[in-house]
């Protein structure tokens, strides 16, 4: 029977958001998303060009997310799944350091590779066997500190840490001093360990597109930009307003809703740019490392190896900062690609820079209870800022935040 309908309104149609309408429809209750963008999926889109997937981002999803589990249909992405190691290019010389215990084929060559000491790598061991066996619960509930003091502490080597620590968790946290907390690490160590990092078969865009298609048609309203909400008044850019029983905020909140501390969250920032090139690839969908601390370049993959039947084009990740004009960056990295890698960059396609990728956390926690979202009589928060960066927390927080407007409206329905 369907309920008793209130105007329930979420503002971004982000992961966060979807997953959120997704919980209220799955209780029966309608809600209306505003986004101001063109597309759904927030900060995960894709640029489809000329028939190539171009990620708006270097972005893997993990499939060992347990929030992964629940919403999305693993089977009907058609995951592209990379295989657990990485090659790592230092000093014109190149290693294939990966997971043994997943994918025999890395044993021999992460054993004699010049990356780290034999020490290192029983290291590696004993931490994936210790993350294995280690809650989510826990996880979040040990101490802070930097993923850098963090791994120190565990014995890891400065050579280590330096070739491939920091390149290859640079590429996942969006930072190259590994300041981000030691939770985070643990928590991502262990989807790695548990999982796999993949790309759907049509890209990044696909997970938010799978779960907008599972909504009732009309609900959401794109390029509609929401300007303020006061109590229960929402008014929209072009100063329309309108009222709702219940507005749930899937976005940092500080722009619209007065008073909140998080208008000025800094973020980190990522620029990914395309390029084809007359490489053929490595025949596996492997993550390439750049451990030169002089060069922007941080990582690359080649599309083919990824995607079937792409063209032969290569995907560069640079997060540090720098002062270049777009022109610049394109020929400083085609010179380092080609000096690092050996790789010869040809056209050049696209790039992105992506100004809010991540937001910078602190006091992570693994998402919030439903009791936890509610800001005010009408007003819940979600989003995975609220937690911790990750796909898993933006929709396990969406989920929380329609899980508390509906206590709040059954238990309403009951007084």
């Amino acid at each position: 029977m369907e309920k008793s309908q209130p105007k329930i309104t979420i503002i971004g149609a982000g992961v966060s958001g979807l997953t959120a309408a997704l919980t209220l429809q799955n209780a029966g209750y309608k809600s209306t998303l505003y986004d101001a963008n063109s597309f759904i999926g927030g900060r995960v889109n894709s640029l489809i060009k000329n028939g190539l997937i171009l990620d708006q981002g270097f972005q893997v999803m993990l499939d060992a997310y347990p929030a992964v589990q629940e919403f999305l249909d693993i089977e009907a992405l058609k995951l592209r799944k990379f295989v657990p190691g990485s090659l790592i290019f230092n000093g014109r010389r190149t290693y294939r350091l990966g997971d043994p215990s997943r994918d025999y084929s890395f044993f021999w060559s992460t054993l004699f590779a010049g990356v780290g000491s034999l020490k290192d790598k029983w290291l590696v061991f004993s931490l994936s066997r210790k993350l294995k066996q280690k809650s989510l619960q826990q996880v979040f509930a040990s101490p802070e500190k930097s993923t850098l003091t963090y791994l120190q502490e565990f014995g890891f080597s400065h050579q280590m840490i330096s070739s491939f620590f920091t390149p290859f968790y640079a590429g996942i946290f969006l930072e190259t001093e590994l300041a981000t907390s030691s939770r985070m690490f643990e928590f991502v160590f262990k989807m790695f360990t548990e999982g796999s990092a993949a790309i759907p078969a049509g890209g990044m865009k696909a997970i938010p597109e799978q779960l907008a298609s599972k909504l009732t048609a009309g609900s959401i309203q794109l390029n509609q930009k929401i300007s303020a909400v006061l109590g229960n008044e929402i008014t929209l850019e072009n100063g329309e307003k309108f009222l709702s029983d219940y507005t749930i905020v899937a976005a940092p909140a500080g722009d619209i809703v007065p008073n909140l501390p998080d208008e000025m969250m800094p973020w980190h920032h990522v620029t990914v740019l395309y390029f084809e090139t007359d490489h053929t690839g490595f025949d596996e969908a492997i993550i390439g490392l750049v451990t030169n601390e002089e060069v922007v370049i941080n990582n690359f993959h080649f599309l083919q190896d990824v995607f079937e039947n792409h063209r032969i084009v290569i995907s560069v990740s640079v997060i540090k900062k720098h002062q270049f004009t777009d022109q610049q960056l394109v020929e400083r990295v085609i010179k380092e690609l080609r000096e690092e890698t050996g790789i010869k960059a040809s056209e050049f396609i696209q790039l992105f820079h992506i100004k809010k990728a991540l937001p910078q956390l602190h006091s992570l926690n693994y998402c919030m209870t439903p009791s936890e979202t509610q800001l005010t009589e009408h007003l819940f928060l979600a989003g995975d800022h609220l937690s911790n960066a990750s796909l898993n927390a933006a929709m396990l927080n969406g989920k929380a935040a329609a899980q508390a407007v509906i206590s709040k409206i059954e238990s309403s329905v009951l007084l």
